[in-house]
């Protein structure tokens, strides 16, 4: 590896909620450098979120995260020429950052209504434990429990 590993960088929290998570996530759904149409479209399926539910939305939000957020994924290794999916136990930030990822596709893989209503409902779905970004994370966990038998390659 050359060169110094880049130095962390804290991130300030949001102007809204002053959190941390919804800062990430606006950074997540930023595309092109656009911080402010991101902001928008999140402060928009927050309002969304609190119209319908009556519930907080930074609430909603944060039980989205936790409910899509994996705690098994399986890794790709090379062991006397087979590969085999080990299944790895998933670090916290990756965990939020696999999450995360996993709302937005879902949220930009329905079509027929604006950004922030398919994220409104992505994000009601996965606080409710259903929708795609569910389902996504039920697909990794059972890889890695389909998997087990070869978790004594992990290192």
């Amino acid at each position: 590896m050359r060169g110094k590993k880049a130095p962390h960088r804290d991130l300030l929290p949001d102007q809204k909620f002053s959190n941390i998570q919804v800062a990430k996530f606006i950074n997540y759904l930023m595309q092109d450098g656009k911080k402010t149409i991101a902001k928008q479209i999140v402060y928009r399926a927050f309002e969304i979120i609190q119209e319908k539910e009556q519930k907080d939305p930074l609430e909603t939000f944060l039980s989205a995260i936790k409910n899509v957020s994996p705690s098994l994924e399986v890794k790709s290794r090379r062991v006397g020429g087979a590969n085999y999916q080990i299944p790895i136990p998933v670090r916290g930030e990756r965990r939020f950052n696999l999450a995360c990822r996993w709302i937005l596709t879902a949220a930009r893989g329905k079509h027929g209504s604006p950004m922030f209503e398919r994220l409104a409902r992505e994000l009601l779905a996965a606080a409710s434990n259903e929708g795609d970004a569910v389902k996504k994370r039920a697909d990794v966990q059972k890889m890695a429990e389909a998997n087990r038998a070869f978790a004594h390659f992990s290192k």
